[in-house]
């Protein structure tokens, strides 16, 4: 009898960072905890210009005149640095849980069997050293850090592994002399980032989960904006209720980042995509399709052959393993998890 796909097939994800915490001090302090300040937002009612673009066709010139020329008034969220400090950290959690590529919800046990025979077959032959190393570099430059990164001149990351209470220093990191857009080689690896590597693979291949605490500071200088993660508005009623055309996100009145942001920037390790060598875009976040949102693109699109589902149904439907790079993929998409079911049988 064919193996067909399962009606019902999800993953947890491994990698499940917490919300990053802003706060606020100065660059000599980093050794001083108690000298750092939680960051709150602030409000601002701003009177700015009207600069969108209009539609001139079929108009009368004096009816657009009007709304070109009043005011646009707005009001906002804002993180800003006090004063007297010129640095920002944000702090972390991560944890690193075992069991890649046991589903947490299956319908067909024999695909199942079949996938995690798969899964280990890849783990013997490869082992998760590759793609470890790929998010604890994503750990040690800052990625994370977004659009914080761009405007500081300095950026340290502290990474520390917690163990039964104990908290094990696993390296310090100056993360804007690492490039985002290329890995380095096992060879070329740092001594740091080869035990921030073992500590994740241990979590992803051990049978206990890992616990990681990162802090980073970023020197964006004093009094300046911080840039943690903006609120989505579904609602236009709670739109119209809160009046705001920025609403940044905080938890317990401290600014703050999205763990999905967190995460998004530690799975951005996939540059082996089609073309990506030739398009030069560095690496994308792993996901089924590729898909980057900032660029309207999937870079996996079904018609390339290379998306995770091709892949995956090629390799357990029938039994035709993808190339190294492309199992890697595959890989990272399992760790990444989601819900992958089929609604009709194939």
């Amino acid at each position: 009898m064919t193996m067909t796909n399962p009606s019902v097939l999800a993953f947890e994800r491994k990698l499940d960072p917490s919300d990053g915490l802003f706060h606020a001090g100065n660059w000599e302090m980093r050794d001083h905890p108690q000298e750092w300040r939680p960051i709150a937002l602030r409000e601002k009612l701003v009177r700015g210009t009207n600069s969108s673009r209009h539609k001139t066709k079929d108009q009368d010139p004096a009816k657009l005149d009007a709304p070109i020329e009043d005011p646009n008034l707005q009001r906002v969220d804002s993180a800003m640095l006090p004063p007297a400090a010129d640095t920002l950290r944000v702090t972390f959690n991560l944890r690193v849980l075992p069991g890649v590529g046991r589903p947490s919800a299956c319908n067909k046990p024999d695909y199942q069997q079949t996938l995690e025979k798969a899964v280990l077959g890849y783990a013997t032959t490869y082992g998760f050293g590759e793609l470890s190393q790929r998010y604890a570099y994503n750990l040690a430059n800052g990625r994370f850090l977004w659009r914080n990164r761009f405007c500081a001149d300095e950026v340290k990351i502290q990474i520390h592994w917690v163990r039964k209470g104990v908290v094990q220093s696993l390296g310090s990191f100056t993360a804007l002399s690492l490039p985002l857009r290329e890995f380095p080689t096992p060879e070329s690896a740092t001594e740091d980032l080869k035990a921030v590597a073992t500590a994740i693979e241990q979590g992803l291949s051990g049978d206990r989960p890992v616990f990681l605490e990162v802090t980073a500071f970023a020197r964006i200088g004093a009094g300046q904006e911080a840039y943690p993660s903006q609120e989505l508005i579904q609602n236009p009623d709670d739109s119209k209720k809160v009046k705001k055309s920025k609403t940044l996100y905080s938890v317990d009145g401290v600014a703050a980042m999205h763990s999905q942001k967190i995460g998004n920037a530690l799975r951005t390790i996939d540059t082996w995509y089609p073309e990506a060598d030739a398009l030069d875009l560095g690496p994308i976040a792993v996901e089924p399709y590729g898909s980057v949102t900032s660029r309207g693109t999937a870079y996996r699109h079904p018609n390339l052959k290379m998306d995770f589902y091709t892949l995956l149904d090629n390799w357990i439907l029938k039994g035709k393993a993808p190339e190294p790079q492309q199992q890697h993929f595959v890989m990272a998409t399992l760790i990444r998890g989601g819900v992958f079911s089929c609604k009709k049988q194939d």
